[in-house]
């Protein structure tokens, strides 16, 4: 059971604030930012904020000062005077704007993959559409577990992050259906060489690491897929990862208010 710190909803016409709304499998669009510290930070807040806006004009979801309206319930939300460690998602759909805060939970070397035949609706985009995910994650040990999505006999992402396969020292993701979040696109910019495939499942077994990568789990790698049997072989580039990824959180400039 997800334990939140706080819940709000606010009319996006004119701010107020009402009942709680999640927004969960409305025509809308969502983002999941970590942050942590105090004062805060939130990592790859600008780059988070770009995307949600510009998907939010694709879905039809425009409205003056979109931008500076999100900004000021996060800000009437945050306080300096906390030491954070939480995930902040922002949803936005056509008449509300909704916020909530949980516990971030740290991910374990034991991490086990569990496979579902499933692609989210309309994959580029963090939109709304996720019952079907979150009937899946709900069950599972987060800390040690998320789903594996597959489409046509290909691997797309998990419920919460973006996959990443090695075999040989060579980094692959999947090559289309699945959102390529703010964390991936930081790892890509780093990794000018990350090449694009249709990762088979039939062929997971040449893959010596998998990662997940993203806001909630930063990075993962993957110990286990036990319905196929997949083992993982080496650590070499989650390390690699691991430290790209622990200088852009020293990197990250407090919140500002």
């Amino acid at each position: 059971m997800v334990t939140y710190l706080l819940k709000r909803s606010y009319r996006l016409k004119d701010l107020e604030e009402i009942d709680f709304n999640d927004l969960w499998e409305n025509h809308g669009i969502f983002t999941t930012m970590w942050i942590f510290g105090k004062p805060p930070k939130i990592l790859f807040f600008d780059s988070h904020i770009k995307n949600l806006i510009k998907s939010l004009q694709i879905f039809g979801i425009k409205k003056r000062f979109l931008k500076k309206n999100i900004l000021e319930i996060i800000n009437k939300n945050l306080t300096t005077k906390k030491k954070y460690n939480h995930l902040l998602r922002i949803a936005v759909n056509k008449k509300i704007i909704s916020i909530s805060f949980r516990k971030r939970i740290r991910p374990k070397l034991d991490f086990n993959l569990k496979l579902v035949n499933l692609k989210r609706e309309k994959p580029q985009h963090k939109n709304l559409k996720y019952k079907k995910i979150l009937s899946h994650l709900k069950k599972m040990d987060n800390s040690k577990s998320d789903i594996a999505l597959i489409s046509n006999k290909k691997v797309l992402e998990t419920g919460t992050s973006n996959l990443l396969f090695i075999k040989n020292k060579k980094v692959y993701s999947p090559k289309k259906d699945y959102y390529e979040g703010n964390t991936y696109k930081f790892f890509n910019s780093k990794f000018k060489k990350i090449f694009k495939k249709d990762i088979l499942l039939k062929e997971l077994h040449n893959y010596d690491e998998i990662l997940l990568i993203g806001s909630g789990k930063g990075v993962v790698t993957v110990k286990t897929i036990k319905e196929i049997g997949w083992k993982r072989k080496k650590l070499n580039q989650y390390q690699i990862f691991s430290k790209y990824y622990r200088s852009a959180i020293i990197k990250c400039n407090h919140h500002r208010f």
